[in-house]
């Protein structure tokens, strides 16, 4: 078990650090960006957002690792799961940049329905090598469907939020 815990640890950090990443090179638009719009009743509060990022990020590192270790790694039956893991956090890391940077609401709401569907198929093939890793996989596709609502939200009550200068001329 110990020779284990730095590949645990290691699988455990790939999306926190991405979710770190993401969160530093967006924090300056967060702050100076989002007074302006048109906010929903019901979004959670900001306090929320880092814990429940970092909670599901940990448990789908973890997820990826019992996969990968059950699985037999790269070349044995967890190919295509770990396949899947890989496009849901590129998509997952691609996020933050259109909706806060861009702030193009209907691009990045698009995107999470498409990361959503990622996530799905990712818990889905998990669960097939590892049950435990599947159901791992279930709290973060709540809190993409989730988050995917909020983003619509966003975009119908900020129409012209993210439009580009020929857009908004028109």
């Amino acid at each position: 078990m110990t020779r284990e815990i730095p590949k645990i640890a290691g699988a455990i950090a790939l999306p926190l650090v991405g979710g770190l990443a993401n969160a530093y090179l967006t924090l300056p638009e967060l702050l100076r960006g989002h007074q302006r719009l048109n906010f929903l009743p019901v979004v959670p509060p900001k306090w929320m957002f880092p814990p429940v990022w970092t909670g599901v990020n940990a448990a789908m590192g973890y997820a990826s690792y019992l996969v990968w270790k059950d699985g037999g790694g790269i070349t044995g039956t967890a190919k295509l799961p770990l396949m899947l893991y890989g496009t849901q956090l590129a998509l997952n890391w691609t996020w933050s940049p259109i909706f806060f940077k861009l702030r193009c609401f209907k691009w990045s709401f698009l995107e999470s329905l498409v990361r959503a569907g990622a996530v799905a198929a990712t818990g889905l093939a998990f669960f097939n090598v590892n049950k435990l890793a599947g159901y791992l996989v279930v709290p973060y596709f709540v809190w993409c469907t989730c988050t995917s609502l909020l983003n619509f939200e966003f975009y119908v009550r900020n129409p012209g939020e993210g439009a580009t200068v020929e857009e908004e001329s028109a």
